[in-house]
């Protein structure tokens, strides 16, 4: 679906509009909301976020620009998952012994983070590409069709950023 014709059924309180913006933008909001929270919150904490952004933008809809979309949504994003991070820090008490980790979780955290670090390595529309397909669940034909880039360039896309990835967490050129 068109931006325009996207927009127009928003601000018309058709479902249909917010389901067009989701699809388009869900993984692009997701990353730059993951790319503040991190692992300082549960992935249920960051979906809420993410379904916060898109609510407001389903109230604000008269305030979405075409062509500006996608800027308003990640401003919106940023800003609410800063405000999470606020609210729980003010409601987390500092005890040094909340912030210590058995080791396996402590592993698993660094992990995490390592994997995140290593995704976000990748230049956006790959990341997008690649969060559309391995963290969403998308096809590929889908991500061809939401990206408007062809089904082989997504193929290819995502063959070079599981060798990006894996050189990166390995340290080691992949050749």
């Amino acid at each position: 679906m068109r931006e325009e014709k996207m927009l127009n059924r928003l601000r018309n309180k058709d479902p249909d509009g917010l389901r067009g913006l989701m699809d388009r933008y869900m993984a692009y909001v997701s990353a730059v909301v993951w790319g503040i929270l991190r692992i300082a919150m549960t992935p249920q904490d960051a979906e809420e976020v993410v379904s916060d952004v898109f609510l407001a933008a389903w109230n604000q809809a008269e305030d979405l620009e075409n062509g500006k979309v996608k800027a308003w949504l990640g401003a919106v994003a940023r800003n609410k998952a800063k405000n999470k991070l606020r609210e729980i820090n003010q409601t987390l008490p500092l005890e040094e012994d909340i912030l210590e980790l058995p080791d396996r979780e402590m592993n698993r955290l660094e992990e995490r983070q390592l994997v995140r670090q290593a995704v976000d390595s990748l230049d956006p529309t790959d990341r997008e590409i690649f969060l559309r397909h391995y963290y969403y669940g998308q096809q590929i034909s889908e991500i061809s069709n939401i990206m408007d880039i062809k089904e082989a360039t997504v193929k290819t896309k995502l063959h070079r950023g599981r060798l990006k990835l894996k050189e990166y967490l390995t340290g080691r050129d992949i050749v």
